[in-house]
C-alpha cells in the first residue's frame, strides 16, 4: 500500500488535498450531486418553509483556549455554517464522544459553554448522544453538532450566483484563531495575548437577511483561512478574484506572529468572520449594518470578482506588487477547530 492510499493530517487541512478528498467521497463514493459540495449546508422544503441542514464534527487541542473551548467552538461553527446557507439558526443536535479518565469538572464546563453559547446564539439544544471510549482512543473529547434552520434569504447563497463587478467583503481581523490555538500550545513560545474569534454570527447576519441585500456568497473562512474561501470560490465559479492587502484587516500581533513562525496569515483559520460576495451597489448598506455590531465592526471590502480574465486569486500587495494566492497545500495546523 503506498502512501497516497493512506488518509494523511493533509486530508482534513482545509486546503487543496482537503477540497479533493470531499469531492471524491461526496461525488464519486457517496453519490452526492457537486452543486451540493460547494455549500456548507442542504436546504429542503417543509410545509411552506425552506429549512437549512449541516453537520459539523469539532476536535480542537487544546480543549480550553484564550477566547473560548471546544463547547463553545462547537456551537459557533454549526450556527455560522446555516447562515452561510442564508438561515435563521433554530435547533442544535449534540454528540459527545469522550475518553475514559477524562474529568467530569472539565466535562461540565464544556457543556456549560454550549449552553451559554446556544442561548446566546438564541438556538435550542434539542437532542443528542454520548459514547465513552477507552483511555487513550479519544483525545479527551470530541463534539459533533448538527443543526437545523429557517430559510430567510430568498435566493440561497452559492458560488455559481456569483457575477463580474461582485465585491468582496471580510467581516473583521482574520488570523486570530489558529494564533490562539498555537499560543495556547506553547509550541512557539511566543506570547500575543490574541484571543480566538469564536463566536455565533447570527445577529449581524439576520439583519443583514431581512434588510433584502442579496448575499450571492457566504463562507466562514475556518481550515485554510482566507485563502481557501477564495480559492474554492474560483473553482466553483470559474471567476478572477482580485483582493488588496491594505483592505484586509488582520492584527498587529498576528502579523508579527506571521513573520516569527514564517506562517501566512491568508491561511489561517477563523471561527468568527464571514466572507461575503454582493453587488457593489449594496455596498454601503451591508457596512453600514455589520459596522453597528461588535462582531462585525471592522468589516471591509478586501476585493472583488472578474468574469473577463484567467480565473486565479490576486493579491495586490501594500508595497504595490501583485503575487498568486494559492489553494494553501499541507497540514499547517493540525486539530485547530
Amino acid at each position: 500500500m503506498t502512501e497516497e492510499t493512506r488518509i494523511t493530517l493533509q486530508t482534513g487541512a482545509g486546503g487543496a488535498k482537503m477540497h479533493e478528498f470531499l469531492n471524491k467521497i461526496g461525488c464519486e463514493k457517496l453519490g452526492i450531486p457537486e452543486k451540493f459540495m460547494e455549500t456548507d449546508s442542504f436546504t429542503f422544503k417543509a410545509g411552506k418553509k425552506n429549512y437549512n441542514f449541516t453537520t459539523d464534527m469539532f476536535v480542537v487541542t487544546p480543549l480550553f483556549f484564550n477566547g473560548g473551548d471546544i463547547g463553545k467552538l462547537s456551537v459557533c461553527g454549526t450556527v455560522n455554517d446555516l447562515i452561510t446557507g442564508g438561515a435563521k439558526p433554530l435547533y442544535l443536535a449534540l454528540a459527545l464522544v469522550i475518553e475514559e479518565g477524562f474529568l467530569e469538572e472539565e466535562l461540565f464546563k464544556i457543556l456549560k459553554s454550549i449552553k451559554d453559547t446556544a442561548k446566546e446564539a438564541g438556538v435550542e439544544i434539542v437532542t443528542g448522544d454520548t459514547k465513552v471510549v477507552r483511555r487513550g482512543e479519544c483525545d479527551g473529547c470530541f463534539i459533533c453538532t448538527t443543526g437545523i434552520g429557517e430559510q430567510i434569504l430568498k435566493n440561497r447563497p452559492n458560488p455559481a450566483r456569483v457575477e463580474d463587478g461582485d465585491i468582496i467583503i471580510i467581516t473583521g481581523t482574520i488570523g486570530d484563531h489558529s494564533v490562539a490555538i498555537l499560543e495556547a500550545r506553547e509550541e512557539f513560545g511566543i506570547k500575543t495575548g490574541i484571543s480566538s474569534d469564536c463566536a455565533s454570527l447570527n445577529k449581524p447576519f439576520l439583519e443583514v437577511f431581512e434588510s433584502g441585500i442579496d448575499c450571492k456568497f457566504l463562507r466562514d473562512p475556518t481550515r485554510g483561512g482566507l485563502a481557501s474561501v477564495l480559492n474554492e470560490l474560483v473553482l466553483s465559479s470559474d471567476s478572477r478574484i482580485e483582493i488588496f492587502e491594505k483592505n484586509v484587516p488582520v492584527r498587529k500581533e498576528v502579523v508579527g506572529f506571521c513573520e516569527l513562525t514564517g506562517l501566512d496569515y491568508l491561511n489561517l483559520a477563523n471561527e468568527g468572520k464571514m466572507v461575503i460576495v454582493i453587488k457593489e451597489k449594496e455596498k454601503d448598506k451591508t457596512l453600514d449594518i455589520l459596522k453597528k455590531h461588535r462582531l462585525t465592526e471592522e468589516a471591509d471590502v478586501i476585493g472583488r470578482i472578474s468574469k473577463k480574465e484567467k480565473p486565479v486569486v490576486i493579491l495586490h500587495t501594500a508595497i504595490g506588487s501583485t503575487r498568486i494566492v494559492p489553494f494553501p497545500v499541507g497540514e499547517l495546523l493540525p486539530r485547530i477547530c
